[in-house]
């Protein structure tokens, strides 16, 4: 199959799900209307300066992050596939008086295209987003051609360890049950109903297509493009519940956003992680 199948199977799920996820509790959009920061605990000590930056959110879905960095004073361009997400984005952004965003749909990998060569002071990307990219040499060199000299790569993941392991255990054992690597030939296919705000929501379209990336290749594919690596961060909570038999993290979370560990030695696995490179 080829890579234009996988996107367009993705995009349609995503397109369904644009009006469940604007509405769950999981993403919490009055939180955010009244002034809640949807940012992760560890991205305001780790973000660069915003203040009069010019910032690019890539896969930003409906952009309550983008809106987000906008309100610590970025002007942001969010772009993203699904037309349906960018016009929910567009008007949460008008119900929060956020004005100056702008919401571009493309395909990441016609990045280029879509934003006419234009660069910017910071690149941002966040959790759920490259393990819907085949290709993340191709996905590198979009995001070199889009930081400005100077500027800066921020970028937050789920952990790709984490996605190992059998996710449908009720017990502490962790199995790995899933492969570490998967090419851009080879992506794992789910076919899933409902979402993972809500899993027993009546979806159409359930079929979706991801790709684990290690963090080497990650890295490895930003030094290729000449980005400069300032720092790689490891994280043993999560912010939604991976496996079943994980608890919330009280010291943590907060109404809208929870963050979750393993119970008896959370340590055991990282979670998510956070990396940050330049543009010399």
């Amino acid at each position: 199959m080829t890579w234009e199948h996988y996107r367009d199977t993705n995009r349609a799920l995503w397109d369904e799900r644009v009006a469940i996820h604007v509405g769950s509790d999981f993403y919490g959009v009055e939180q955010f209307l009244a002034g809640q920061s949807k940012l992760r605990f560890f991205e305001h000590d780790e973000l660069p300066p915003l203040t009069d930056k010019r910032l690019l959110h890539l896969q930003c879905h409906f952009g309550l992050d983008t809106l987000s960095l906008a309100r610590l004073g970025a002007t942001v361009t969010g772009l993203d596939f699904s037309q349906p997400a960018l016009d929910a984005a567009a008007d949460i952004a008008r119900r929060a008086g956020i004005e100056g965003t702008r919401w571009l749909q493309s395909d990441v990998y016609a990045a280029r295209e879509a934003l006419g060569g234009e660069r910017f002071d910071i690149v941002y990307t966040g959790g759920g987003a490259i393990n819907w990219l085949g290709d993340i040499e191709r996905w590198a060199s979009i995001v070199a051609d889009s930081v400005a000299p100077g500027g800066t790569l921020y970028l937050w993941e789920f952990h790709p360890v984490a996605d190992i392991f059998d996710d449908e255990r009720d017990d502490v054992q962790l199995v790995a049950r899933y492969p570490y690597f998967t090419p851009p030939s080879a992506p794992h296919r789910w076919d899933t109903p409902g979402t993972y705000t809500e899993g027993d929501a009546v979806t159409q379209h359930t079929v979706s297509y991801e790709w684990n990336h290690p963090i080497g290749s990650v890295v490895s594919a930003l030094i290729a493009v000449g980005l400069r690596l300032e720092f790689l961060h490891e994280f043993p909570v999560n912010a939604f519940k991976r496996f079943p038999n994980m608890v919330l993290d009280e010291t943590l979370s907060e109404p809208g956003r929870p963050y979750y560990v393993l119970p008896e030695a959370p340590e055991r696995v990282p979670m998510m992680y956070s990396l940050r490179a330049v543009r010399d």
